[in-house]
């Protein structure tokens, strides 16, 4: 994962961004605005995310890095992807208002759309070869296809979950993941 994503001031400059992004929404963002409400020089800022795709960048690395970062070491590949799943909610769940507002905003600007789905199929396989499960070759390539498959149903049910330890949310994945399991046993190592 992106080390530099994980720089204190770049995790403060992203967290007052998403902030901005709930409440002025996505094309209204100003990462200057953002730096200064974060307290960082303009160009610091500017140098660190330079435009709102960076931006998108930083915040699934910082995203990947959370999921990855002291998740489940043992047990069965499925209990693993779903924990790292959940961890990366998780982590969404801290930019909650900033990050719905993105994803009703995604609609309206296909370069975002196109980055963060081009940055969640690398998210995924980061995801499954850490639940221990095969992601090269075709298979693979079919893995991620699907486990992608599951991460946007999983987003959009806890975009719509309420309840603050996400019941909602966890019941999807789990269900997501035992159909998985059951056609064709993919989550097999």
């Amino acid at each position: 994962m992106d080390d530099a994503a994980q720089d204190p001031q770049n995790v403060l400059l992203v967290t007052s961004c998403f902030q901005q992004i709930a409440t002025r929404g996505w094309g209204r963002l100003s990462i200057p605005q953002a730096a200064r409400t974060a307290g960082i020089e303009s160009d610091v800022a500017r140098q660190r995310i330079p435009d709102r795709y960076e931006l998108l960048r930083r915040f699934g690395s910082l995203a990947d890095a959370h999921a990855l970062q002291g998740a489940l070491s043992e047990g069965k590949s499925r209990d693993r992807l779903f924990d790292l799943t959940m961890r990366r909610i998780d982590f969404f769940q801290t930019h909650r208002p900033g990050v719905i507002a993105l994803l009703n905003a995604m609609p309206f600007d296909p370069h975002a759309m196109a980055l963060v789905g081009r940055r969640t199929l690398d998210s995924m396989a980061a995801l499954l070869e850490a639940s221990g499960i095969e992601i090269l070759g075709w298979r693979g390539c079919a893995r991620v296809a699907a486990m992608t498959a599951i991460w946007t149903c999983t987003v959009r049910t806890w975009a719509e979950d309420p309840s603050p330890n996400l019941d909602a949310t966890m019941a999807e994945l789990d269900e997501m993941l035992r159909r998985a399991e059951r056609i064709g046993g993919w989550l097999a190592v």
